[in-house]
C-alpha cells in the first residue's frame, strides 16, 4: 500500500495499509467529532411539479462541535459489509482509517467513513487515505470515488473540494439522526 516518507528522520513516516483485526478497537477509539463555524444549508424551492434545490454556505453564530453521524454499533456493522478497510499508521499508532465498498456495476468505490484523529488533522493524513482509496479502487478496476459528508461537516466539504471531488447529489434523510448527506465524486485516471 502507500507509504509517505518524511524528508528527515525527526518526522515520523505515515503508512497506509490494510487494517488488521487488532486495528478495529484502535479505530473505534479515535475521536471522529469535528468543530465547524460553517454549514451547507439546503434550500428547497418550487412546487410539486418542479423543485429546485440549492446549497449555500452559512456562517454559524459560534463554533459548533458535531458528533459523528454513526455510533459504534453502526460503524462495526458497516465495516463488516465493506470490501476494503485501510488504516493510517504514524509512529506505530493508528491515526485514521477509510472504509471502502466496491460497486462494480457502476465502476465506483464508495467511501462511507474517512476518519482522522483530531490531533492528526491538517497533516496530510486524510489526503493520504483518500489517495490510497483511489489506488485501492484502481486495483479493483473501479474508476470513480464517491464519498458522503454531512452538510454540517463543512471541514470535510472543503477537504473534498480541495482534493478535486465535485458535488454530485444529496439525500435529506440519509443518516439515522435524519441529517442531510451530500455526495462528492471524482473520476480516477
Amino acid at each position: 500500500m502507500q507509504v509517505m516518507s518524511a524528508p528527515t528522520s525527526d518526522i515520523p513516516t505515515l503508512a497506509i495499509r490494510p487494517a488488521e483485526l487488532a486495528d478495529l478497537d484502535l479505530c473505534l477509539a479515535l475521536d471522529p467529532s469535528y468543530s465547524t463555524e460553517f454549514v451547507w444549508q439546503m434550500d428547497l424551492h418550487g412546487e410539486d411539479s418542479q423543485k429546485a434545490v440549492t446549497f449555500r454556505t452559512v456562517r454559524l453564530p459560534r463554533s459548533m462541535r458535531v458528533a459523528y453521524p454513526r455510533d459504534r454499533s453502526q460503524l462495526v456493522a458497516g465495516w463488516k459489509r465493506c470490501d476494503g478497510f485501510l488504516v493510517a499508521v504514524k509512529s506505530e499508532r493508528v491515526v485514521g482509517y477509510v472504509a471502502l465498498s466496491a460497486h462494480v456495476a457502476e465502476g465506483a468505490t464508495w467511501i462511507s467513513d474517512l476518519v482522522v484523529e483530531r490531533t492528526g488533522r491538517h497533516q496530510g493524513v486524510g489526503t493520504a487515505l483518500l489517495n490510497a482509496a483511489g489506488e485501492w479502487a484502481r486495483a479493483h478496476a473501479l474508476h470513480r470515488l464517491l464519498i458522503e459528508v454531512q452538510t454540517k461537516n463543512y471541514p470535510a466539504i472543503r477537504f473534498c473540494q480541495k482534493l478535486g471531488l465535485a458535488f454530485c447529489g444529496f439525500n435529506d434523510h440519509y443518516y439515522a439522526n435524519q441529517d442531510i448527506a451530500v455526495f462528492f465524486a471524482r473520476n480516477l485516471r
